[in-house]
Formats: structure tokens, sequence, C-alpha cells
């Protein structure tokens, strides 16, 4: 019977679980809300499953080690590994969850030469994009697609979460279009990461994109005009975490 190897990303706003063949393969994936008590929820994920071993990553790994007694990963490893099992020449990777952004340089071997990591502020990241299409009326799901509507950009001048949302309020009673409104959060958003990417990897070859944020088609236009790269983003984004912790836990054996 072929051996499965797990991995478990508990991210501050979702849990993904994949399971791995010992080839490497993608057997299974999973994914639920983090919600208030991130190891009950990593449990109904692991009802029933069967593993030979299970590695954690995410903000909540330490947690997962203490009830499980299984070895972690930091986040930056397991992106690294997971983004350059999708693509293979990857040299610079750009996660954007919930709660943070990280921009990391790859060695040629995939090994992590340098990284930058933004997890004090809201600013450049998905809850930062969620807060402001609430106050301006857009799902999450829409927030991208209608952002990109928008003929021109408003400039937002601030990145703090609570400025910016008092800001966009602002722009909104000025009778300012929200289309235009949301296009410009989205510019703040790219500039930012853009930054840290060039920080990190200067003007290295294509970039991958992972984590939730790289579903929003505003976001990646707008990165590769800035950057003047292509990005190149897995099928399921949002797993490529949990993807290269089960394959960390496939080479433990």
């Amino acid at each position: 019977m072929n051996k499965h190897f797990a991995g478990i990303d508990i991210g501050s706003r979702s849990i993904e679980l994949v399971m791995v063949d010992g080839s490497g393969d993608i057997v299974s994936s999973l994914q639920t809300d983090t919600g208030f008590d991130p190891i009950t929820s990593a449990e109904r994920l692991l009802n029933g499953a069967s593993f030979e071993q299970i590695v954690a990553t995410g903000y909540g790994r330490s947690l997962f080690e203490i009830s499980y007694d299984a070895p972690t990963v930091t986040e930056i490893k397991a992106h690294a590994r997971g983004a350059r099992a999708f693509f293979p020449e990857a040299e610079t990777v750009l996660d954007i969850g919930g709660q943070d952004s990280k921009a990391i340089a790859l060695f040629e071997n995939g090994r992590v030469k340098k990284f930058e990591m933004n997890d004090r502020c809201a600013a450049g990241t998905g809850k930062f994009l969620e807060i402001m299409a609430k106050t301006l009326g857009f799902s999450i799901e829409d927030f991208g697609h209608k952002a990109l509507l928008a003929e021109k950009d408003l400039n937002i001048s601030s990145m703090c979460t609570v400025f910016a949302e008092s800001e966009v309020t602002s722009l909104i009673a000025k009778g300012q279009n929200p289309q235009e409104i949301a296009r410009g959060l989205h510019a703040s958003v790219v500039r930012r990461v853009a930054g840290m990417i060039n920080r990190v990897a200067g003007n290295m070859t294509d970039i991958v994109f992972t984590g939730g944020v790289a579903k929003n088609p505003c976001i990646l236009q707008l990165l590769e005009q800035k950057l003047g790269r292509r990005i190149l983003v897995p099928s399921d984004p949002q797993c490529v975490g949990a993807f290269g912790a089960a394959l960390l836990a496939a080479e433990m054996g």
C-alpha cells in the first residue's frame, strides 16, 4: 500500500491539509476556516485521515506541535518548498496571507537565500483588503474584479488600516467612485509588496505568487505592471504552504 504524508498549514484565516504519496503527488487537499479554536478546526480536517508523518506550518504550528507531538517548519520554508514543486525554476516567492506578507528569494537548489516579512501590521495583507472591501460594500470575492473596472485609481495616502479606512470613508462621503477607490487600495498594496520583492530579490526572474490574495485579479495585474515580471500562480495558491509541508514530511520518511 502506498504511504501517504501530510502537511497542515494553520493560518490566521484558514487551515489547509494536503496529503501526498511517496512520489510527492497530491492525493487530497482540504480546507476549513481557522475559527476561534484552530486545534479543533484542525481535528475536523484530520478526522479519518491516515498518514505516516505530518508536518505543521503556519502561525498555529506551535499549538499543533504541542497537541500532536508533530514536527513543524516555518511558513518561509514550507512556501518555498511548495512553490518550487509547482515551478521548479522559481527563484522568487511572494506569499500574501490573511495577516502577513512574505517575499522570499531562493538559491538555485531551492533553499531560502533571503526573505522579508510584514507581520506587524495589516497593511499589504488579505485582512487589509477584506476590511476595505467591506467598507466599500463589496464582497472580498468581487473586490478585485470591481477594482479592474475602474478607469483610474484614486491615491490612498495611508497604508495603516485604521487611517486608510477613515480615508476611504471620507472619499465615499465626497461622492468618489467606489471602483476607483478600490483600485487605489489595490495599488497601495502592490506598492508595498513590490518594495519587499525588490529589496529581497532585485530584478530576478518570474515570481511565484502564493496565498489567498493570489486569487485577486487586480493585485495580479497591477503587480505584473509594477514589476515588469511574469507572475506565476499555482492551481490552488492557498494550499502551497501545506503542500510544501507535506513534501517535507515525505522527505523525513
